[in-house]
Order: C-alpha cells, then sequence, then structure tokens
C-alpha cells in the first residue's frame, strides 16, 4: 500500500476516533464540582469511560503512523521538532487516558476526595498538552510562511490561528473555574477543535501528493545556493 494512502487512511481515522471518544465521554465534572459529584459521576458513567479509553488506546498507533509519515513529507530540521511534538503528544494522551481508566476502574468504592484529585491530574493534561501542540504546529507553519512545504494558503492560516490559541491557552496552567479551566472548554472545544483540524487538514493534504526526500532544502534555500 502507498504511504499516501495509508497517510490518508490514518489522518481521516484519527479523527474520526478523536470525536468518537469526546462523543462516548459527553460532559465531565468541572473543575468546581466536589469530590461526591465525581464520584458519582463516575459510578453512573463507568462504560461511557472505558469507551473513552478505549477509542483513544486505539487512537495512539493511528496517530502515531499519521505523525511517523507527515515527516516524512518535511524538510530539516522541520520535521524532527514535529516529530518531538508528536511523540509527547500521544504519551501524554496515554498517561491521562491510564487516570480515566482508572476512576471507572472501582467507581463504586472510590472515595470523594480520591475521585476529585485524581480528576484533577487528569484534567491538567489539557493544559499542559499546548506545549505538544505548540511543537508539532511552530515547524509547520514556519515552513508553511516561508514555502518550504508547498502547502495551501488555507492550512498556513489555520495553523497560525490553531498556534496563537495553543499559546493563549497556556494560561489554563493558572485557571481554576470557568472558559480556562484546567479540562474547562478552552482546552477540550476551542483549542481541541482549531488542533483537530489543522491536523486533519496537514495529513489530507500531504497525503494528496508523494512523500518527497526528506533532506531536500527549502525552495529559498536552494536560490540561496545558485
Amino acid at each position: 500500500m502507498r504511504s499516501s494512502t495509508v497517510l490518508l487512511s490514518t489522518t481521516v481515522a484519527s479523527a474520526v476516533l478523536y470525536v468518537a471518544a469526546a462523543a462516548a465521554l459527553g460532559t465531565p465534572p468541572g473543575a468546581t464540582a466536589v469530590g461526591d459529584e465525581v464520584a458519582g459521576w463516575f459510578a453512573g458513567h463507568a462504560t461511557e469511560v472505558r469507551i473513552y479509553v478505549w477509542c483513544l488506546t486505539l487512537l495512539a498507533p493511528l496517530a502515531g503512523t499519521t505523525v511517523g509519515l507527515v515527516r516524512q513529507r518535511l524538510p530539516a530540521p522541520y520535521r524532527d521538532v514535529f516529530l518531538v511534538g508528536g511523540i509527547t503528544f500521544v504519551a501524554e494522551t496515554a498517561v491521562m487516558a491510564w487516570l480515566w481508566g482508572a476512576l471507572s476502574s472501582h467507581e463504586a468504592t472510590t472515595t470523594p476526595a480520591t475521585a476529585r484529585a485524581l480528576l484533577d491530574v487528569a484534567s491538567f493534561w489539557g493544559p499542559v498538552l499546548t506545549g505538544s501542540t505548540v511543537t508539532m504546529l511552530a515547524p509547520i507553519v514556519v515552513a508553511g510562511w516561508r514555502g518550504a512545504l508547498g502547502v495551501p494558503r488555507w492550512l498556513t492560516a489555520l495553523g497560525v490561528v490553531a498556534l496563537v490559541e495553543q499559546v493563549v491557552e497556556t494560561i489554563t496552567v493558572f485557571g481554576r473555574t470557568g472558559f480556562a479551566a484546567p479540562g474547562g472548554p478552552m482546552n477540550l472545544y476551542l483549542g481541541a477543535v482549531l488542533t483537530l483540524a489543522w491536523f486533519t487538514g496537514l495529513g489530507v493534504v500531504l497525503a494528496r501528493r508523494p512523500a518527497g526526500e526528506p533532506d531536500a532544502p527549502a525552495p529559498q534555500e536552494v536560490v540561496a545556493r545558485s
């Protein structure tokens, strides 16, 4: 099977699984929910949480393959920075899924204080993950801006919007309540939708052309050498 076909397939499948995971989970307890509310929610949604974790488990190899095939189509040094971001994204998501799975394991006996504490740890996946997404976005945006990738302008523009949003979203580290709380709407809706749209667009666009030589110089470099 051609790598372009694999890239297109894994990109689309990754997007579908991410949306399916979010749909299965529904609306979890917010940052202001007390321990009793958190424990009660997990007691009533254990199956949905496990479906969520299962979707994320299936997502890992698909997203990892997409990252690897996208890297193959990038010039140096952008590809290596992108790869670092992609690896940490998958790894951090796996750790977050462990915590959600653990909370669904003994939902009937987990104490309210324990449930609240573990959910707080899992919720900080959102704020911390912005470091990984910025590491993925930045090299692509810079390469696209410099004309080193030959991608459509709309994709570069979307990347700029997503990158700016992710940089601003780092403030959720300090959030307590509301829109900017860890694991709140800024993490789970605004940032997730923008980043997912960009990641999916990137995979689809690059899948429509054959993989080039990874060490091929950018157009500006060719002009400079001639």
